[in-house]
C-alpha cells in the first residue's frame, strides 16, 4: 500500500523533479561526508534518508488534502452549496479552504437568487398569460357574433368598439411589459437633466384632464413653481401619470385629486393624494407589485401602472410610498434625492 502510494505520488512530475534535485544534493553532500570522514557520512546518509522520508509523507499528505478539496469543489458543482471544509489551522491550505468557503456561500447566494427568478418568472408568465386571456376570449365571442348577419347594426357597432377597447387594453399591457422589462434590465439611458416639478405635473396630467372630466372630478396642482430635480423628464411624467391615472380610477364620481410638490435640501418631494375608497391595510403593503390586484381594484385593472410608477422613481434614486385610510382616500409620496441622483 506505501509502495503503491510512493509510486502514484512519484507520477506526479513536480512531486518527481523534487525529489530528483533533494536526492542529488543529498548525496553529492553525503559523498563530500565520506571523503572527509566515514562517520560524518554515514550520519550524513542517514539525514538524506530520513529527508527524503518525511518529505514524501508531508508531501503525501498536502497531496491527499488537495485531492479533499477537489472532490469538495466537485460536490459543490453537484449543487452541495451546504458544505463547510474550513478549520481552525493556520497555514496556506487553511486560507485556501476558507477562501473556497466563501466562493461556495456566495454561489449559495446566487443559486438562490436563480431559483426565486425562475420562481418569479414562472409566475409573471402565467401573469400575463392571464391578462391575456380575457381580452382574447372576449374578442373571440364577440368577433363570432359580429359574423352573424342578421346581427343588428346598432348591436355590430357596439361591439365594434368593444373590440376596439380590448386591443387598447391588450396594446397598453405589451407596451408596458416592455418598458418594464427594459427598465429591470437596466437597458434604459436614464438622462440626468434639470426638471421643472411644475412643467412635469402638467405634462403628466394632459391626457388624464377628460377622463377626469367625464367622472366630474376636480384636480388641484399647488407647489412652489422653481421646484426642480435632476432626472429624466418623460419617464418621470409617465411615472406620476400612472399614479394619478390609479387615483382617478378609484375616486368616485365628483371626486377630488391633489397635486404637491416642493424642494427641500436633500430632496425633492411630490404627493398625490385622492379623497376615494382608499386602499385595504391587507392590500398596501402589495400595491407596487406587478400584476397584483387589491379588493378595491376595478374589473378591468391589469395591476401594473404602480409597479411601473415604482420602477421608474427607483431607477432615478428615488423612492415612492403610499399611506392610505380605508373610505377616506390614498396619499402617494415621490421623493427624488439629491445625493443620490
Amino acid at each position: 500500500m506505501v509502495i503503491r502510494g510512493a509510486i502514484k505520488l512519484l507520477r506526479n512530475q513536480e512531486i518527481k523533479i523534487f525529489i530528483i534535485l533533494l536526492a542529488s544534493v543529498g548525496i553529492i553532500g553525503t559523498v563530500v561526508c565520506f571523503i572527509i570522514d566515514n562517520m560524518a557520512g554515514m550520519a550524513a546518509f542517514l539525514a538524506l534518508f530520513l529527508m527524503i522520508i518525511i518529505s514524501l509523507g508531508f508531501t503525501k499528505w498536502r497531496y491527499l488534502q488537495i485531492e479533499k478539496l477537489s472532490q469538495y469543489l466537485k460536490r459543490i458543482a453537484g449543487g452541495e452549496y451546504d458544505l463547510d471544509i474550513r478549520d481552525n489551522y493556520e497555514g496556506e491550505l487553511s486560507i485556501l479552504k476558507s477562501e473556497i468557503y466563501k466562493v461556495t456561500v456566495t454561489l449559495s447566494e446566487q443559486a438562490e437568487l436563480l431559483k426565486k427568478d425562475k420562481v418569479f418568472l414562472a409566475n409573471s408568465i402565467s401573469d400575463i398569460s392571464h391578462q391575456l386571456k380575457t381580452p382574447i376570449t372576449s374578442m373571440f365571442v364577440m368577433t363570432d357574433l359580429i359574423s352573424d348577419e342578421s346581427l343588428p347594426q346598432n348591436k355590430r357597432i357596439e361591439f365594434t368598439k368593444n373590440i376596439r377597447s380590448q386591443l387598447e387594453r391588450l396594446q397598453w399591457l405589451v407596451t408596458s411589459l416592455l418598458k418594464l422589462s427594459k427598465i429591470d434590465a437596466g437597458a434604459i439611458d436614464f438622462k440626468k437633466e434639470q426638471v421643472n416639478v411644475k412643467e412635469l405635473i402638467h405634462k403628466a396630467t394632459e391626457h388624464l384632464l377628460i377622463p377626469m372630466e367625464i367622472k366630474e372630478q376636480t384636480l388641484e396642482i399647488s407647489g412652489d413653481e422653481h421646484a426642480k430635480f435632476i432626472g429624466d423628464f418623460n419617464w418621470s411624467a409617465e411615472a406620476v401619470a400612472n399614479i394619478i391615472k390609479n387615483c382617478i380610477e378609484h375616486t368616485p364620481r365628483g371626486g377630488r385629486i391633489v397635486v404637491n410638490f416642493n424642494e427641500a435640501p436633500v430632496y425633492t418631494m411630490i404627493t398625490i393624494s385622492d379623497n376615494g375608497v382608499g386602499i385595504d391595510n391587507r392590500d398596501l403593503p402589495y400595491i407596487f407589485n406587478r400584476f397584483y390586484k387589491g379588493t378595491n381594484a376595478a374589473n378591468d385593472s391589469i395591476g401594473i401602472g404602480l409597479a411601473m410608477a415604482k420602477s421608474i422613481v427607483e431607477s432615478q434614486g428615488g423612492v415612492i410610498a403610499a399611506i392610505s385610510e380605508k373610505d377616506r382616500g390614498t396619499q402617494f409620496t415621490i421623493k427624488i434625492y439629491r445625493s443620490i441622483v
